[in-house]
């Protein structure tokens, strides 16, 4: 138990940093991703009129037709897929990915990936920023023998 509630607090910290990182440093709008065990969820939000652009999630009667089970990666995928739809049909192109504290692998990445796949610009896929070269260190000096 104690280490569910470390695990919890962490997450809980993570989410804060996150998401003041995307709120402060971008000018785009947020995508904002919810998960439980059994659904997805995502909304995008426009933080400078306090509006919701778009929405999606597990529980819609459009994403229920298809029969897939809300709590996959391949939910996920198609979630990711529906969203970009709606953004792009909201005029909304650009967005910066606000993954609430989760880590970026399994569902969030599939879901990620998915909507940039769909025309969402979200950034780079699977790519880091590149690097700075490390700056030439001056040969060293010889030790001395003791005699």
């Amino acid at each position: 138990m104690r280490k569910q509630i470390k695990l919890n607090k962490q997450r809980t910290i993570r989410k804060f940093r996150v998401s003041n990182a995307v709120k402060e440093n971008s000018t785009r709008p947020r995508l904002t991703v919810f998960r439980t065990a059994k659904h997805f969820y995502a909304q995008i939000i426009d933080d400078e009129n306090h509006k919701t652009l778009a929405c999606a999630n597990t529980l819609d009667k459009e994403f229920k037709a298809k029969g897939i089970y809300g709590g996959n990666c391949a939910a996920c995928v198609e979630l990711g897929k529906m969203i970009a739809q709606r953004a792009i049909a909201a005029g909304v192109e650009k967005v910066a990915l606000d993954r609430n504290g989760h880590k970026y692998h399994g569902r969030i990445k599939a879901f990620a990936d998915s909507a940039r796949d769909a025309g969402l610009d979200i950034g780079a896929k699977g790519e880091e920023a590149p690097k700075a070269a490390p700056a030439d260190k001056p040969a060293k000096k010889e030790k001395k023998e003791k005699k």
